[in-house]
């Protein structure tokens, strides 16, 4: 994990360097700058900083993934990821009510927003709920 680690913070140094650059470049024009891009830029320079740090952290603690061993096998990293529905169809509807909400607020059509906010609350709990009722039921 050391050379992630080194990536996220040459990564992290090159965001400190630009950031103020690019608010001195935005902060010349008429319009008094762009905070917004400003902002962002402060932002993604802290993520990597966190993510310098929490990688760089676990390589001192000697914590190595079987991938950055040289003597490391593909089975060594098998194991639980998980359990996933194969056949449902609850995230279908999910998606959809979601697509009607994000739709609504960029119209600004707020009663949309309800409209689809009603199935996408059953969706959700049909979602969660799949594997304690019916054939499937534990």
């Amino acid at each position: 994990m050391k050379a992630e680690s080194w990536i996220f913070a040459i990564c992290t140094v090159f965001f400190v360097l630009v950031t103020p650059a690019y608010w001195l470049i935005t902060s010349a024009g008429a319009t008094g700058g762009d905070w917004t891009g400003t902002v962002a830029l402060l932002m993604t320079a802290l993520l990597t900083a966190l993510i310098t740090l929490y990688l760089g952290v676990i390589a001192k603690r000697g914590h190595e993934r079987p991938e950055d061993r040289q003597d490391g096998e593909i089975a060594d990293g098998a194991g639980e990821y998980g359990f996933f529905a194969p056949f449902s169809w609850w995230p279908l509807w999910c998606a959809l009510a979601l697509g009607v909400i994000c739709y609504s607020v960029a119209l600004q059509a707020w009663w949309l927003a309800i409209i689809g906010a009603v199935p996408g609350i059953i969706a959700v709990c049909g979602l969660v709920f799949e594997y304690y009722r019916g054939e499937f039921a534990h």
